[in-house]
């Protein structure tokens, strides 16, 4: 919960941009909050990624402040849930650092509850989402992550000591390492031939970041990859690593890019580039789409070569419609905000969708949030299930023989909640458990799938 007791690990532990009054050390934090995509580490533990946190702060810290800028980077403070009206740490004029303290990776274990969760900085403070993992061939641990906002930006992390070695050391193998995020460079991107990319270290040994100390960059790695030169991506969400190695990433959608935005936070007018080839004519990307990479060599090498895997959307949508481009190069299902993202053992890609309001404007064809099975060679898609009304297709996984799967369904009925019907008020979606109008509520839930003949799903 929000008042667990967690130990801040890594570079940035005890340094005084993470100090409070509450915790002095800086080494010592209550809570986490906003979790989104994690994953399960390759020796069991798992990582929570602690997403959108500015929306529990509340106040103004002095122009002047240190943390003034670098707050207004991450949208701090966004006042959604104004926790900070009835608890001082929240309150950014009580307690100017305890933002720093929020948008880490958090690693749990869930098979010993005695275990301090640890938020670990050398991964870097950004709004996290997914935590996909592949291993080096000497036994170092690698992350790739995204930062879930318009305009930023995916990351990858390299752990510096072998697996094996840390957990005998009783060191979590993600305390140490090095930060990288990802440049995308030109290239032919819907052909058969690849672009070029390369991962930057968010580093002091970075020429462009070299007045930075290790411990700045970390707290502010969205700031540093603004430095960097890394590029601009339309809402990088999940990651997912498939079994030949390659690497993959939703970009839910970017309705600002080529715009003009005054929120720093979304790291405002950008261009559309090779990696992201859709500026509006009015309204950005509104279907999203999949790139992804392999690394040229090792998991930690510096350097990579990339594609579009999926440009998605709906074809049959004319040009100019509300002012949305048409859709892309979909072969099959038509899907759009991709947001979820897993490979499964026999490279299968299983993609779920965002997309409140299905029927409207650009989406006028489509169904509900989705998800689909797309193969990885021919990029042929079909749709597998439909959820309910306005919701979030979201996690995804199978037992170790693949013959059940579970998949989530989040917030169903989150837009257009009720009706205008004096004494019919009723969600648009009261899933699952359907009741007549004026009864129920929408729950998120998990699904359970099984086919019919006990064999492996996706087949």
């Amino acid at each position: 919960t929000v008042s667990t007791e967690m130990e801040l690990t890594g570079p940035v532990a005890g340094h005084a941009r993470v100090m409070t009054i509450a915790d002095p050390s800086g080494k010592k934090v209550f809570g986490t909050l906003n979790n989104c995509a994690g994953g399960v580490t390759p020796w069991g533990t798992y990582l929570m990624a602690e997403e959108n946190f500015h929306g529990y702060f509340v106040g103004e810290l002095p122009a002047d402040h240190a943390e003034a800028a670098n707050y207004k980077r991450y949208g701090v403070p966004a006042s959604s849930y104004t926790w900070g009206k009835f608890h001082d740490r929240f309150d950014l004029a009580k307690e100017p650092n305890e933002a720093n303290r929020f948008g880490w990776m958090v690693e749990i274990n869930p098979y010993k509850p005695e275990w301090v969760p640890q938020k670990l900085t050398a991964m870097g403070r950004f709004k996290h989402e997914s935590a996909a993992f592949a291993t080096t061939s000497d036994g170092r641990a690698v992350v790739y992550s995204g930062d879930d906002e318009r305009n930023n930006y995916i990351y990858k992390f390299v752990g510096s000591v072998p697996i094996e070695r840390a957990l005998r050391n009783k060191v979590s193998p993600l305390a140490e390492g090095t930060l990288y995020v990802a440049r995308f460079d030109a290239g032919d991107v819907v052909g058969d031939e690849m672009g070029t990319g390369a991962w930057i270290p968010l580093a002091p040994s970075t020429l462009a970041l070299s007045g930075m100390s290790i411990d700045d960059i970390l707290v502010h790695a969205r700031v540093a990859a603004d430095l960097a030169g890394a590029t601009k991506m339309d809402r990088p969400e999940w990651v997912t690593v498939a079994p030949d190695g390659r690497v993959y990433a939703t970009l839910t959608n970017n309705s600002r890019r080529g715009r003009i935005t005054t929120d720093p936070a979304e790291n405002p007018n950008s261009l559309a580039d090779e990696a992201n080839p859709r500026a509006a004519t009015g309204n950005g990307n509104v279907y999203g789409s999949i790139v992804r990479w392999s690394e040229n060599g090792d998991a930690d090498a510096l350097t990579f070569t990339w594609d579009i895997f999926i440009l998605a959307g709906d074809p049959a949508n004319p040009a100019g419609l509300d002012g949305y481009m048409p859709g892309g190069n979909i072969n099959g299902a038509t899907f759009g905000s991709p947001d979820g993202i897993w490979a499964d053992r026999d490279g299968r890609i299983w993609i779920q969708t965002d997309m409140s309001v299905p029927g409207v404007g650009a989406y006028i064809n489509m169904p509900n949030a989705v998800m689909v099975a797309a193969d990885p060679t021919t990029k042929e898609v079909r749709r597998f299930l439909v959820g309910p009304k306005s919701c979030e297709v979201t996690g995804v996984c199978t037992t170790p023989d693949q013959r059940t799967m579970f998949v989530d369904i989040q917030h169903p009925g989150e837009t257009l909640s009720f009706t205008t019907v004096p004494g019919f008020e009723q969600a648009i979606s009261n899933w699952p458990d359907y009741k007549p109008i004026g009864q129920g509520r929408p729950r998120s839930s998990t699904v359970i799938v099984t086919k019919n003949d006990g064999g492996i799903i996706g087949t």
